[in-house]
């Protein structure tokens, strides 16, 4: 949905928090942001994201901990605890804001707390795509819109000329 966000206001957004979150920790050495993926989509299947995990098995990689600013945005159900168990692997730390700092998953809190977020995230997933699917069928049903694709069976569409109301056409 890269289309319908600044990815400009959201780079800045997300970067003032983690710099609040490492605040007399440490400093930003790279960045790590990826358009118009969906946080359905696997890590390493990310351009950005595939970058950070490859970088991360780096010796001279320059960094040592990887600050997340929205849980939701990253990951969905039990992404985190891959990413994190690769990272931990490469002696890399995971901080989230909600935790004040790094992750800690052998804390009971940390770990409860990360399934809470997962949750929450599957849940704006599953609202997202509720709230397209009522949009599209009000459209159909109420609207009497047609939503592309192949035309109904037993119709055929044909080009109807200029729109009726011209300043309808113009952004």
């Amino acid at each position: 949905m890269a289309e319908f966000q600044d990815p400009v206001t959201s780079r800045a957004w997300q970067r003032e928090m983690a710099e609040s979150v490492i605040a007399g920790h440490g400093v930003i050495t790279s960045e790590f942001f990826d358009v118009g993926c969906s946080r359905r989509v696997a890590w390493g299947r990310r351009p950005r994201a595939a970058a950070l995990l490859e970088q991360a098995q780096e010796v001279d990689r320059g960094f040592d901990a990887v600050v997340v600013r929205e849980f939701e945005r990253a990951f969905t159900d039990r992404q985190f605890g891959d990413v994190v168990a690769v990272l931990d692997g490469c002696g890399v730390s995971v901080w989230l804001p909600e935790v004040g700092g790094p992750v800690d998953l052998a804390d009971p809190h940390h770990r409860m707390l990360v399934q809470v977020l997962a949750v929450q995230s599957q849940r704006e997933v599953v609202r997202s795509r509720h709230r397209t699917l009522a949009a599209m069928t009000a459209q159909t049903v109420k609207q009497g819109r047609f939503l592309g694709g192949r035309p109904p069976y037993g119709y055929r569409l044909v080009d109807a000329g200029p729109h009726p109301d011209c300043a309808a056409c113009r952004p």
